[in-house]
């Protein structure tokens, strides 16, 4: 792909995940320094459609990024750090590794993230937090997909345990079709070893989630677990 035309994808990838609405050619002609003409800006988006890395919605005249375009970003993507003031809380609340003080750290990250966050606390123990921010988001508001996000709480055991069996150690993004949460979602995880116990714990929303800031929360708790 051209510089040009990512420039395009990764500036429709952050408005979408921005305000989860459809975006056209117009918005980003308006809203985004690109120094492209509006003309050249529709000629690219015509053809990142016909490349399958953006579709356009029954309902609107704009685009959205597809699974993908989601992929192709996430191989070029670039983690921001934390802010000091979020990595301040989240080391006062894992000074102890114990289960009170990973399910305090577990709030905090879905309050960072505003999605849901899971931990399989010593391998069997799990707990969630922020259920509550995904149904907040626009994807999740249609009556189809908040049932299939409620059979999908309803088995996190089962989820999580197979993920514990089968993904090695470290960070990793499970993202649409490869996600066993469900195709419709996107989880960035971390599984590791404290003492003789393995535990997982990640972060659950829609696909369209801010990639930038959850993968750096999820290496930044890792790293602190990960410390002896």
């Amino acid at each position: 792909m051209d510089k040009r035309k990512e420039l395009i994808l990764n500036t429709i990838i952050k408005e979408h995940v921005k305000t989860g609405a459809p975006v056209g050619s117009g918005v980003l002609a308006e809203n985004y320094r690109l120094n492209i003409s509006p003309a050249t800006v529709r000629n690219e988006m015509a053809a990142l459609e016909n490349e399958g890395f953006i579709m356009q919605p029954h309902t609107s005249a704009g685009r959205i990024p597809t699974e993908q375009a989601y992929r192709f970003y996430l191989g070029n993507l670039s983690v921001k750090g934390l802010k000091d003031s979020e990595k301040n809380d989240l080391g006062k609340a894992l000074r102890k590794k114990d289960e009170p003080n990973l399910k305090a750290a577990a709030k905090i990250m879905a309050r960072i993230s505003d999605n849901t966050v899971f931990w399989a606390i010593h391998q069997h123990n799990l707990y969630y937090t922020g259920i509550s921010n995904l149904f907040q988001q626009p994807e999740f508001r249609e009556v189809g997909l908040i049932h299939n996000m409620s059979s999908i709480i309803d088995q996190l055991d089962e989820i999580i345990d197979k993920i514990l069996k089968e993904e090695k150690l470290g960070i990793k993004v499970l993202l649409g079709q490869e996600n066993p949460f469900g195709d419709f979602c996107s989880a960035v995880l971390a599984k590791y070893k404290l003492g003789d116990n393995y535990g997982l714990f990640g972060i659950l929303g829609p696909i369209r989630m801010n990639y930038e800031k959850n993968v750096a929360l999820v290496k930044y708790v890792n790293e602190v677990i990960s410390k002896k």
